[in-house]
């Protein structure tokens, strides 16, 4: 048996299909403020660490994926022995209902769709924003004593390529900052 079609189930439909418009502008956005960052970038900082100087170059890559955006980068430290010690991330940023924000993707629900990860379970909890020509990373992390750290990577657009501010902080007292070129390759 058939039932009618009622008033109140075509307004669920066109609610449903304006929702759909509505998240599919959130992804158009997104491409569209990341579209001045995508590119690969490379620079070379040299900071104090102790007692000693120390060495990095540092690299990252921007690129749009289907649904949001991705930032790869690397830090390569040099050794006293001469040796690099290098580390290496990469993250998918997608929309979310707020316009400049992105929230990370970095792992695999049981339905295929990417997510956050668990701050609870000693994950780094990641997010991002895009503010004029700054694009910024948020990494917080809840320690093991409840108190936090919150790693901030500031890349902001010039003439020659990113500038980078890296800052650390723990429980509110900085830890350390480090500021330098990244050159578009």
């Amino acid at each position: 048996m058939m039932r009618k079609q009622t008033m109140s189930d075509n307004r669920l439909v066109w609610a449903l299909l304006f929702s759909a418009l509505l998240f599919q502008s959130f992804i158009v956005n997104a491409g569209d403020m990341i579209d001045p960052f995508i590119g690969e970038y490379e620079g070379h900082v040299k900071l104090i660490d102790g007692d000693r100087e120390v060495e990095r170059d540092l690299g990252v890559k921007v690129s749009k994926t289907k649904k949001g955006f991705n930032i790869k980068w690397t830090a390569a430290t040099r050794k006293p022995n001469g040796k690099l010690k290098t580390k290496k991330y990469t993250i998918d940023f997608l929309p979310t209902r707020r316009s400049n924000v992105f929230a990370a993707a970095m792992k695999t629900n049981v339905f295929g769709g990417k997510e956050q990860l668990d701050p609870m379970k000693g994950d780094p909890y990641v997010w991002s924003r895009i503010t004029g020509n700054t694009l910024t990373v948020f990494a917080l992390l809840v320690r093991d004593d409840g108190g936090y750290e919150l790693q901030v990577y500031d890349r902001t657009l010039g003439s020659e390529g990113l500038q980078l501010k890296y800052s650390r902080i723990r429980d509110g007292e900085p830890l350390r900052t480090i500021e330098t070129l990244l050159r578009r390759k």
